[in-house]
Parts: structure tokens; sequence; C-alpha cells
């Protein structure tokens, strides 16, 4: 369900079965009379007053309704499987009722089992991680909800400190400093002749590719594994003027490439400051 959040559903988990054509008729109810958001409807032998027949009957009622699309998914796992789960995280079985865990797992798959015959799609999760359930969930149903990855470029002076949250950070202080240049030191990475000054210094070029290129790389395995957020952090050690100016520089490049990068300047209004920027190397 949480998966299906993050795809852009409205999740309701163990939604009394009894109140589910109340709850489609309320969700349709706008003036187009259509849903337009996604709506997951989870639930299992907790839920009250839950009828396998019953459920099946509805959904069927639901499923005949031009206005609806309608889908089930019946999760499914082995009973020893089930048992070792229950008894590593000590939780009591719904319908043990004081038994062995292993009562109730058989009493509940003889319960669901008109459901697991009637659905549109069985997922066994008898060898999963809870990773490759998240995996599993996204390849049935990503391409039924607009769903963007986040993508976030920031530049940072490390003198100020480290940003608190960044997947990939990296550390651009390698390239020539501008601020040891007067006529650049009060520009900022943003004015044409910082960019011109760091494009010079013969190790950006090659630098600024091979970062570009891992990063396309990256990202799009980064969306592939359900991501929703991904912070890029370029810091010099002022940030104002090399991490300003590759900050932009990469963001354009992802523009290019299909991204829509956010782009943010944390220390780009900060003063510039000779005892933060150190000794002038020779």
């Amino acid at each position: 369900m949480r998966v299906l959040e993050d795809l852009g559903w409205e999740a309701i988990d163990n939604f009394p079965v009894r109140l589910l054509d109340r709850l489609i008729r309320e969700q349709g109810s706008a003036a187009t009379d259509k849903i337009h958001a996604p709506l997951a409807i989870g639930f299992d032998a907790r839920t009250r007053g839950f009828d396998p027949e019953g459920t099946i009957a509805l959904v069927k009622e639901l499923t005949a309704r031009e206005d609806l699309v309608v889908s089930t998914l019946f999760l499914d796992c082995s009973g020893q499987e089930l048992e070792r789960r229950y008894n590593e995280n000590r939780r009591r079985h719904p319908l043990a009722d004081g038994k062995p865990v292993s009562i109730g797992i058989a009493a509940e798959r003889e319960l669901l089992t008109p459901l697991r015959h009637w659905a549109d799609a069985v997922i066994s999760t008898t060898d999963f991680s809870s990773h490759d359930l998240q995996q599993a969930i996204r390849d049935q149903f990503a391409d039924t909800a607009a769903r963007e990855m986040t993508v976030t470029v920031s530049s940072f002076g490390f003198a100020r400190g480290v940003p608190p949250i960044a997947d990939l950070m990296f550390d651009m202080r390698f390239l020539d400093n501008p601020h040891w240049q007067p006529d650049l030191r009060e520009l900022t990475g943003r004015d044409a002749p910082v960019g011109e000054h760091i494009r010079r210094d013969p190790a950006y070029q090659e630098s600024f590719e091979r970062i570009r290129d891992l990063l396309l790389l990256l990202l799009p395995r980064y969306e592939k594994q359900g991501k929703s957020y991904v912070n890029i952090a370029f810091g010099c050690t002022g940030g104002r003027h090399r991490s300003v100016f590759v900050t932009e520089q990469i963001a354009q490049a992802l523009r290019e490439a299909g991204f829509s990068p956010t782009v943010l300047h944390r220390n780009l209004g900060s003063r510039a400051a000779e005892m933060i920027e150190g000794p002038q190397q020779s």
C-alpha cells in the first residue's frame, strides 16, 4: 500500500467491505462523475465483516460500470514462510485464536481461496524480500499512475557546513578558485566571467563530462528502483563560485536529457571572505 501511495494512488487499508460501494459512489460524485485519482483498497482476514464471496460479488458489480477500471491483486505466500515470518516478528495470527500460528494460517488460506482463484493477478512473496515486493508492485502498477522522480541539484560551501541531505556529493575544490581574482571575487558562478575562468581550468571539461555521464547512468536506475527524491550537491570552499557554476551546468545537462531538476544555491548570497577561502595557492 505504501508503494502505491508513492505512485500517486490514494490507499486505504483494512477497509470495511460493506462500505466499499458507498466509498466508490462518493469518489465518483465529482462534476465529471468519474474517479480521477487511482484508488487502492486493501483488505484481508482482519477486515471487519470480511466475506470473500460477498466481496467478489461486489467487485463484479463495480467492474461492470463503464466509468471504472477495476483490477484485483492477491498476495500469496507459502505456509512455511508465513509461519517463519510470524515467529520472527512475534505477531499473533488473527485467526489462530490462541492456537499455534500454523492453525491460523491454514484457516486463513481456506477462507481466502475463493479470492485467490478469482483475482486478476497473483503475486507469491515466498522468496521475496521487502524490496522485491516493492519492485513487483511498481512493475505491475507504475504505468497507471503518473509519477516523476524529483531531482534537486544544489551548491554549497564546505566552510559553511555540509548539507544534511545529499544522495550524491561532489567536491569541486580541485578547480582553480575565482575568489583570488580581484575582478571575479564579488561575482558568482552565475556570472559569465566566472564561468569562463573555471572553463579554462584544464581539469574542468573532463571532470564535468565524467560527472554528467555518471549522473545520466545513475538517475534512471534510481527511478527504476522507486526512489522518489534524489539530491545532488556540489561543494566548493565558500559556495559562491565553482560549485554554483558546476551546479548550473549539470542542471542544464540534465534538462537536455529529459529531467526537470530543481536548482538551489545555499550560500550564493554569502559574503566573500578570505578567512573562509583560505590561503591563496600559488
